[in-house]
């Protein structure tokens, strides 16, 4: 096992004992669990804009997040921390040093190769076992309706070649918006491509009961280990054309649904981009990023309960992560997800939750 979930009241970390010293009210940051090396994790609660979100130091982890007025969560999550150690499937959680698959873990920088572990067999996925999904992050600031997390994620604990100094700052402002701000900087020429990984779900019931709208004119094919073949190819005609909404029941009866839609060539300023809906709930997503990855839940199947006693299988929730095209390492004419040292990295995302 690689948790416990008891630990003493006294014990708190030296985040936490910062920010009482700073002055920074502390009855929203709660012990939520302890990892098997006696580290705690902290919950930290967010209001505002109608909005309700309790964050996870573990992989800064957006655990639950409800829209006032309506029943159901927004998200898929977990009552203790044990789910989240004991079947990583990224729910709500912060991926990289570099999101998506890399094909084989295998790339080339400034005439260096390097091999990844290939966490995702026969590919590298989402930073892999020690990304930073799996690491415990510091809250380095917060007020009622925004938190900061920080990180250090080092070269020697995921094989990247440089080590980076992550941001990211979470904030609920005015009319369900849940906005994602996040930077990096670098010692060396790495790797640095960020995600948002919640699933959402917008009714509580099977997601294909919901409609899809994306503005994207191209996707990325893959091949049968779900890594991107290098081709990039129109939507026109087919179950990715989805400038028009379509239920997703209709696109999942189609097509397996794990892949990028590609929003442009390279970063732009932030842009409408996607919208997920119900008769009662609107979910459209703002981001400057040129790819999102789409994926159904078709292969989830989680055996314990999640929130609200729900069960997690096949269809129980769809996520939309904004980055650059996956395996972008491995196709040079694409926009690049290389950070050098004295540049930094940044994303804008918001997820913007509207009662319909």
């Amino acid at each position: 096992m690689q948790h416990r979930l008891s630990f003493p009241r006294c014990r708190v970390t030296i985040a936490t004992k910062s920010l009482w010293a700073k002055g920074i009210p502390m009855a929203q940051i709660i012990p939520f669990g302890q990892l098997a090396d006696g580290r705690i994790v902290h919950q930290i609660t967010l209001q505002g804009g109608g909005l309700t979100a309790h964050m996870l130091t573990y992989g800064a982890v957006v655990r639950d997040l409800r829209l006032a007025g309506h029943a159901t969560p927004l998200v898929l999550g977990f009552e203790t921390l044990a789910p989240y150690i004991d079947f990583p499937g990224y729910f709500g959680a912060t991926v990289g040093p570099c999101a998506n698959r890399i094909g084989q873990g295998r790339f080339s920088l400034n005439g260096t190769d390097y091999q990844l572990e290939t966490n995702n067999a026969p590919n590298h996925l989402h930073g892999g076992s020690n990304g930073i999904s799996r690491q415990i992050w510091t809250i380095a600031a917060h007020t009622d309706s925004s938190a900061t997390f920080t990180l250090t994620s080092h070269a020697r604990d995921t094989g990247y070649p440089g080590t980076l100094n992550i941001s990211l700052t979470f904030s609920l402002l005015e009319n369900g918006v849940m906005d994602l701000q996040m930077q990096a900087t670098t010692d060396a020429p790495t790797l640095c491509n960020l995600a948002h990984h919640s699933y959402f779900n917008l009714n509580g019931g099977d997601i294909r009961t919901h409609s899809l709208q994306i503005d994207a004119d191209h996707y990325l094919p893959t091949d049968a280990n779900l890594t991107s073949t290098g081709e990039v190819a129109e939507t026109a005609g087919t179950p990715f054309d989805l400038h028009s909404a379509k239920p997703l029941a209709e696109v999942c009866n189609a097509v397996a649904i794990d892949t990028n839609v590609c929003l442009s060539h390279g970063p732009q300023p932030m842009r409408k981009v996607a919208v997920l809906a119900t008769e009662a709930i609107t979910l459209q997503v703002n981001t400057d990023q040129p790819g999102l990855q789409i994926y159904d839940t078709a292969r989830v199947n989680v055996p314990v309960a999640g929130l609200d006693g729900t069960t997690y299988g096949p269809y129980c929730g769809f996520a939309m992560e904004p980055q650059f095209w996956p395996n972008a390492i491995n196709n040079p004419d694409w926009a690049q997800p290389v950070l050098n040292p004295g540049e930094t990295y940044t994303q804008h995302t918001q997820y913007v939750f509207s009662k319909t």
